[in-house]
Parts: C-alpha cells; structure tokens; sequence
C-alpha cells in the first residue's frame, strides 16, 4: 500500500475493517487510541505501549505547543523521537483544549487568542499556524483546527461554528503541506442533524475545491462535539447517519470517545477509530474496566479476593496481581494501583476492538454486538 492507503477488507453490516497506511506503519480498524496529551500516556511507557499493541498513539497540540514548545520538539526529530515511539501518531489540533480551557479566549474569522494555562502568555493561533505547529510535531495524522461547542448550544451558535470550522477546513487543508502527514477534516454540527449534514456537505465541498486546483485531500474525518455532556443515547439519534454520509474510501474518527459499550455501538453504526482519557484516567481514580462489568477497587469486598482483577484479561496486571494487591495500593495511594489499572484499562480497549475487528472480518458484528450487549460488560461506564 502506498502512503495514505486505506483499505476496506471486510463489511459487516455498516461496521468495518480497514487497513490504513502511514510513514511509520499501519494501523487497522477498528481500534482504540491511547491519549498521550504531553508526549506520554500518563503512568505508561512506551515500551508497555507496544506490549499492549496499541496502533497510534494521539498527542496533543495545545500541550506540546506550549510546554516545551513545537521547536523543543522539531529539534528533537518530532513527537516520536522526542517520545521514543516508533508507531503511528496523531495530534489533535487543540481547538478543544483552547475552547474548554481557556477563560480568556477571543475568538474572529481569523483564528482565535488565548493564553497559555501555564504562564499566562497570550498566544495567537490561526488554521495556518496551527498546520506549522502540527508540522513541527510531526504526528503521521494531524487534525483541522475547529471550533467545537458545548452541550447544550443555542442552534444559531452550532450553525456558526459549523461555518467557522468549514471555513477553516479550507485554509487548514491549503497551508498544510508536509509530504509525509495526512490531514483529517472535523464535522462539527452539535446534536443538530442537519447541522452536522452541512458539516459533512462542506468538508467534501472544501476537498472538490482542493483537488480541481491541484491541491491535497483530507486523509480522513474526524467527528467532533460529541460526549460533551450529552446522554450517550443523544449522541447515537445522530451518530450513525453522520458517519455513513462521510467518504467510504477513508476512517472516520469518533473523536473523545472512550467508554466500552459505546464503542461496540459506534463501530456498528460505521465509526473505525476512537481516543479518550477515560481509561487511564478512571484507572487513576481506583475503577477498572472488566468483563463482569466496572469495578471500584477502592470496595472493601476485594480486601482478601486473592484473585486476578478480571479471570477473562490476558493483560500483564491481570496474568501477575491479584484484586486484594491492587486495592491495597489504590487504598494507600501507591503510583503502582493507577499504573496497573492503567495497563489493564487500556489492554481491555484495545482488545475490545481487536475482538470487534475479528467479528467484522468473520461478518458477524451484529452477533457480536448482541452478545456484548447482553453481557454485564456492557453496564454504562
């Protein structure tokens, strides 16, 4: 497959299996992307990280840009020297971060100014400088800058945003101009289906535009604004159409999104590729995922249960600690409990799309799908 390839090997109702290429290997679909926000996936190494064999591994640009800075990093040879990972990588853009972590932002047609969470200093962005940053970072995926709304919204204000980010989408995609990092296009559109329609209609309009003159296209969508506050079942009135009226010939991206059972609807609704915080970040908390459903490790009734966290997980905490271990370190609030919870949480969805892959290529994913749902796994996390 040449750079940017993407393969559709198997269909299983709208679900998929896809293969995609890029300047540090392939990745298939579906899968599950570790978040390392600063160059590293909180409490794991990235040698853990190619054992649990995650396929791209998301860095965040608002982050990186600000502490140590894109320069700190293009000087170091890009995120995946600087980081020692040698797989496939995607930035987000960090117009989310800006959006929900900045008091001070100011917003225009042009770009958008805020200031650094760290010291204060007034930073400016605009679609172009934030393509020159991604490309210093050098992920093999970079994202669109967007605006992204929160939930609720007032509809004049998501049809704004849906026209800001298109309207972005076309200077990302003609300043970006790095031969080997693709560009993913955002749909923005709140929980409006129309809205996110349009979104969708503009993103393929921007891409028309950039073929008839020469330019790049987007090497696939990402589908923003989503789990920001709404119930999970919201989402899903407008998930699946939004996803099949995007390009078939490329992944689309459920951006944010990290809960089991979401993902196993996700992927039957046409999603390929999903990130979040939620695994190490409940694992930090004391709560691990497991095929009996969540588990507070904090719970006294693990005192003395000797045995592994969850019987059915192959994951090295599983294979090596007992549930009584685990919740003695949680308890005392020992670095290990979160970075062993950590391991398992992520192993458990990566290998959840592993499984999900499986189901597509054997054209089963509806059976797998009831299956998953009639299991106690499936309880909302």
């Amino acid at each position: 497959m040449a750079l940017f390839d993407c393969a559709c090997q198997a269909r299983s109702g709208h679900a998929r299996a896809l293969s995609y290429e890029t300047a540090h290997g392939s990745f298939h679909t579906p899968m599950f992307m570790p978040v390392g926000t600063s160059a590293s996936v909180k409490g794991v190494t990235t040698g853990q990280l190619r054992e649990l064999d995650a396929q791209v591994v998301l860095a965040n640009t608002y982050h990186l840009s600000l502490r140590p800075g894109a320069d700190v990093v293009a000087e170091a040879g890009g995120v995946h020297r600087f980081m020692n990972y040698d797989g496939p990588m995607l930035t987000d853009s960090g117009g989310f971060q800006v959006f929900s972590l900045a008091d001070t932002l100011k917003l225009d047609d042009e770009g958008l100014t805020f200031r650094s969470i760290y010291d204060g200093t007034k930073v400016r962005w605009t679609p172009e400088s934030n393509m020159a940053i991604q490309e210093q970072l050098g992920a093999d995926i970079a994202m669109q800058l967007d605006q992204c709304t929160p939930y609720p919204a007032e509809r004049s204000f998501v049809a704004k945003a849906v026209d800001l980010s298109a309207n972005w989408a076309r200077r990302c995609l003609a300043a970006h101009q790095r031969p080997d990092q693709t560009l993913f296009g955002i749909v923005q559109g709140g929980m409006e289906l129309d809205l996110r329609l349009e979104s969708v209609r503009r993103l393929r309009e921007v891409e028309d535009e950039s073929l008839a003159a020469g330019g790049r296209r987007f090497g696939g969508f990402g589908i923003g604004g989503y789990s920001v506050g709404e119930e999970h079942d919201v989402m899903f009135e407008t998930l699946g159409q939004v996803a099949r009226a995007l390009p078939e010939d490329r992944p689309r991206y459920l951006m944010g999104v990290g809960n089991p059972t979401t993902l196993v609807r996700a992927v039957r609704e046409g999603v390929d590729m999903f990130d979040c915080v939620l695994p190490t970040r409940t694992a930090r908390m004391g709560t691990a995922f497991s095929s009996t459903g969540r588990m507070n490790m904090r719970n006294a009734k693990f005192t003395r249960d000797f045995g592994p966290l969850d019987a059915a997980c192959t994951c090295p905490t599983c294979q090596n600690h007992s549930r009584a271990y685990i919740r003695h370190l949680v308890k005392q609030n020992e670095m290990l409990g979160g970075i062993l919870l950590s391991v398992h949480n992520l192993h458990y969805l990566i290998d959840l799309m592993r499984r999900a892959r499986e189901a597509v290529l054997a054209d089963a994913y509806e059976e797998f799908y009831q299956a998953w749902m009639a299991s106690p796994a499936a309880k909302d996390y």
